[in-house]
C-alpha cells in the first residue's frame, strides 16, 4: 500500500537526507525500521505526504512563512499540528494547532523561536 502506514514517520526532500535517516536508525534501533513503525519518505514538507493522511499529529522542523494549509487538511480530527511560522532570519512564533471533533481550528501561539526556513529542495541544497 502507499502512504506512511506506520505509527511514526518522517518526510524530506533530499533522497540522500532519508537515506541517512534510515541507515542511523536501523543501526541503532532496527525494530522500529523492521517492524514498520517508523518509516521514511522523499517528498515535499510543506505539502505533506497525502497518502498516509489524516494524521494525528504533525510536527514541523522548520520555519514556514505561514501555516501550510496542505498540513492543517491532513490532520486528522482530534489531531494537533505544530509549527514554527514566521520570516526567515528572524523570531518565529511557535503555533499550536489543533482540529476539534467538529473539524474546527484552535490556533495558539507557545513561544517565540528560531528556526531554519523551510524551504525547496533547490534553496536547501
Amino acid at each position: 500500500s502507499s502512504g506512511i502506514n506506520a505509527e511514526y514517520g518522517g518526510i524530506d526532500h533530499i533522497k540522500e537526507l532519508v537515506e541517512l535517516s534510515i541507515a542511523n536508525t536501523s543501526r541503532n534501533h532496527s525494530q522500529l525500521m523492521s517492524s514498520s513503525t517508523l518509516q521514511y519518505v522523499v517528498g515535499d514538507g510543506r505539502k505533506g505526504y497525502s497518502q498516509g493522511a489524516p494524521y494525528d499529529c504533525i510536527h514541523v522542523g522548520a520555519a514556514a512563512p505561514t501555516l501550510p494549509q496542505p498540513l492543517v487538511d491532513q490532520l486528522a480530527t482530534g489531531g494537533r499540528l505544530v509549527c514554527p511560522v514566521g520570516p526567515s532570519g528572524s523570531i518565529q512564533d511557535f503555533i499550536q494547532l489543533d482540529k476539534d471533533e467538529n473539524g474546527h481550528i484552535t490556533e495558539k501561539k507557545l513561544m517565540g523561536v528560531s528556526y531554519v526556513p523551510l524551504t525547496d529542495k533547490f534553496r536547501q541544497v
